[in-house]
């Protein structure tokens, strides 16, 4: 660590009110946003068609379109992949085996390879929803059990706290953007949530080590200065990892094309609000929850009459 990082004397812990305050805003807003303009469903959860398009050359979304128009349908959206020489059109409702045919037909004839079809029934897209909300689920739970087997439950629940805070910026931003939501979004969700507790984790147990060193901690001030020495001795590793992955998912959503734009997007937005929350809201709301602990200890009847 270097010697700058270490004269750091930045008290997070004096300042969490404001860290809280600013995120509870953000969370009021971006509530509203979800409120006002909803989600862009896909396809994977509001049902329809896909049709992936495959060609030898480049295709343009302006060519696809215009095929589609000729058999009088208007795709939802068209978006290109694997450089521009795959094209993915989305249609919000199912289509008939009467339009199947003909778009194999017509699209076999141009480029001479069978495009692909798949097709979202409501029932299948009910069940992905709610597999993907089970998965979540199921993510969350096993943090909050291992972090609190690790460490206290008390770091589990903040840890989990943190964890709601990231996604659910994820979710506003796509709200306000009108990004589709997909599976690949789902994919980017979890992505976040093991980078997230991986970065809180790795700041708990530097708290957990530091206490260890101390020989009374008593007070929530007690608290405050262990949180206060960890998140410095922690903050330069916090900032290179981020940067580093930030530089990739930023490359991915300007180089990588439409089709993984969504999950580029997500990533690099769940990054910086997982530094966010595990550096200026778990530690401290650890800190609150511990402090109170220590208090209600302090003055517990059995502790008094020793």
């Amino acid at each position: 660590m270097s010697s700058k990082v270490r004269d750091i004397k930045f008290d997070f812990v004096k300042h969490r009110n404001k860290f809280f305050a600013i995120s509870l805003a953000l969370i009021v807003l971006g509530g509203l946003a979800i409120a006002i303009f909803g989600l862009n469903l896909g396809i994977d959860f509001s049902s329809g068609s896909r049709v992936d398009i495959q060609s030898d050359e480049t295709l343009t979304t302006e060519e696809v379109s215009k095929e589609f128009e000729g058999l009088g349908l208007q795709p939802e959206s068209v978006t290109l992949a694997g450089g521009g020489e795959i094209a993915v059109a989305a249609f919000k409702s199912e289509l008939n085996k009467d339009e199947v045919a003909e778009i194999k037909n017509t699209f076999t004839d141009l480029y001479e390879i069978e495009p692909s079809i798949s097709t979202v029934s409501p029932d299948v897209a009910v069940d992905l929803a709610k597999n993907a909300f089970i998965a979540v689920a199921i993510a969350s739970v096993g943090i909050i059990l291992y972090v609190a087997i690790r460490f206290e439950w008390l770091q589990g629940f903040a840890a989990i706290v943190a964890l709601f805070h990231d996604a659910f910026f994820i979710i506003a931003v796509f709200s306000i953007l009108q990004i589709e939501v997909n599976i690949t979004f789902i994919a980017a969700v979890l992505t976040i949530v093991g980078y997230s507790i991986n970065d809180t984790i790795v700041t708990f147990d530097r708290i957990r080590e530091n206490m260890k060193f101390e020989k009374k901690v008593k007070t929530f001030d007690d608290v405050a200065r262990v949180v206060n020495k960890s998140l410095v001795q922690t903050l330069a590793r916090s900032i290179n990892t981020v940067l580093t992955v930030v530089f990739a998912a930023t490359a991915l959503t300007i180089f990588g094309g439409e089709a993984i734009r969504p999950f580029a997007v997500a990533l690099l937005i769940g990054l910086l609000a997982g530094t966010y929350s595990s550096i200026f809201i778990a530690s401290q709301l650890w800190a609150v929850w511990k402090g109170k602990q220590l208090k209600k200890k302090k003055f517990s009847p059995v502790e008094s009459e020793v």
